[in-house]
């Protein structure tokens, strides 16, 4: 029986990554003034995460940090904190399945900023439950700067999450958002005032949040439920309602079990 090296068992292992290397050696294929960028950012890389570490370190790299430093700083994490690995996986399938746009696993990976700025969050938030508080700012202000999402560290964000498109996201230190959850570009989970402590949106599982949303306050979005592009909501909605409007009204039922996963936005199919 023929052996196998240690990179072709991390591959049958590892179905996400053995798929984003068949789609990296399409696309070389494909476009062949991409192939150096492609062969650095995955087919020279031995894992998904050292994918992923690589990626990002171009991505956040300035004058005030390395690639390579930047690199080395979300290495560790992964390495620390395997959990890291796996959620960006679930990222990246979630993004495929529901991003109409999407055809292929390594699209997230490469150029997909909404994937980019949740993962680079993701190292935040463990260099900010790590007392790396510095640390995680830098990364924040980075990730502002180059994706145009901001989110606090010290917010909590589940798996199987999708920002679609991603422009002008802003999340603020204390909200929640659970697993399986979609939003689109400009929305706003924020505070109402100057208050501290616990004063940022609570999303539960399977939430659709529509563009331009505004969920401010310490609120709850309950399960399954959808937030209408545009609407402003200043108090806790129950689960798989749809609510729309300024300040938001519930309008009808969510319309599916699973509008995160659906993308739906039409209200008509609320009734």
């Amino acid at each position: 029986m023929p052996q196998l090296n240690t990179r072709e068992v991390a591959q049958t292992l590892d179905p996400v990554w053995s798929r984003i290397r068949d789609e990296a050696s399409a696309m070389v294929a494909d476009e062949p003034r991409l192939a150096g960028l492609v062969h650095a950012s995955v087919l020279n890389r031995r894992t998904f995460e050292d994918a992923l570490c690589y990626r990002l370190g171009q991505k956040l790299a300035s004058g005030e940090m390395t690639e390579g430093l930047v690199r080395e700083i979300m290495t560790e994490a992964h390495d620390a904190d395997p959990e890291l690995g796996r959620i960006a996986r679930t990222d990246a399938v979630a993004v495929l399945e529901r991003d109409p746009a999407c055809h292929r696993l390594i699209q997230p990976l490469m150029f997909f900023k909404g994937y980019q700025a949740v993962q680079a969050h993701r190292v935040a938030r463990h260099l900010w439950i790590h007392g790396r508080v510095d640390m995680a700012y830098f990364f924040q202000m980075r990730t502002s700067e180059v994706f145009g999402v901001d989110i606090h560290p010290g917010a909590r964000i589940g798996q199987g999450v999708m920002i679609d498109h991603a422009h002008s996201i802003v999340i603020g230190e204390t909200a929640v958002v659970g697993d399986n959850v979609s939003m689109l570009h400009s929305v706003t989970l924020g505070g109402t005032g100057k208050e501290d402590g616990d004063r940022h949106p609570k999303i539960a599982h399977g939430v659709l949040i529509g563009a331009g949303a505004a969920i401010l306050g310490n609120i709850t979005v309950g399960h399954c439920s959808r937030i209408a592009a545009g609407s402003v909501v200043l108090e806790s909605v129950a689960p798989c309602k749809t609510v729309a409007g300024v300040p938001a009204r519930v309008v009808g039922e969510a319309g599916c079990d699973q509008p995160a996963v659906s993308m739906n936005h039409l209200l008509n199919t609320t009734v």
